[in-house]
């Protein structure tokens, strides 16, 4: 349990007593507790298992891996059409989570057992590179060999961004704001 998370759970304005139900789960079950992306995240062997999500109208237990977590019954649903391996239980009530704790050990046992193998989620191709970082990589290998050296989740993630520009200059804006970061080897979300 982390005491810097105690403070977030218990002043949490949405979904409080569910996220705390899940959270009970979650350490019962053996996984470090800790903040990632201003978010209370678990993982076992220092491996993201699962991250506690809180929606406009649900409580949300996103695995990392889901794609690959064993489902049975196939509670887990998509993360958003742009998802390639994250999955999530959702929740509206405390009942709900009690419904479902043998649910989430199992499911949370999957999930470590899929980073015990070291599985990993078989990427599909990126999005298309927009003419305007064609244009910045061609004006600047360096920040072409930094955009290559990020995780293909994370260029994934800038190229789709940079690609619902609907204008060369709101793409090549885009493109100049996250500059920086894709020099600091960081995803667009990542502070």
């Amino acid at each position: 349990m982390s005491a810097a998370l105690d403070k977030t759970f218990l002043t949490a304005d949405r979904w409080r007593d569910e996220a705390l139900e899940v959270r009970a789960i979650l350490l019962d079950c053996g996984l470090t507790e800790e903040k990632k992306w201003n978010k209370p995240c678990y993982s076992m062997d220092g491996e993201n298992i699962c991250i506690i999500q809180r929606m406009k109208h649900f409580l949300a237990l996103m695995f990392f891996k889901g794609r690959l977590v064993d489902d049975p019954d196939g509670l887990l649903k998509e993360q958003g059409p742009n998802s390639r391996s994250a999955k999530r239980l959702e929740f509206n009530s405390v009942d709900a989570v009690k419904a479902a704790a043998d649910t989430i050990r199992a499911l949370v046992a999957s999930a470590i057992e899929v980073e015990r193998k070291k599985l990993k989620v078989e990427g599909g191709e990126l999005p298309d590179y927009p003419g305007e970082l064609v244009d910045a990589f061609d004006e600047d290998p360096d920040f072409r060999k930094a955009f290559e050296d990020l995780t293909p989740g994370r260029q994934r993630g800038y190229l789709l961004h940079f690609n619902q520009g609907k204008q060369a200059a709101t793409r090549a804006n885009r493109i100049g704001k996250y500059r920086q970061h894709i020099f600091n080897g960081k995803g667009m979300h990542d502070r």
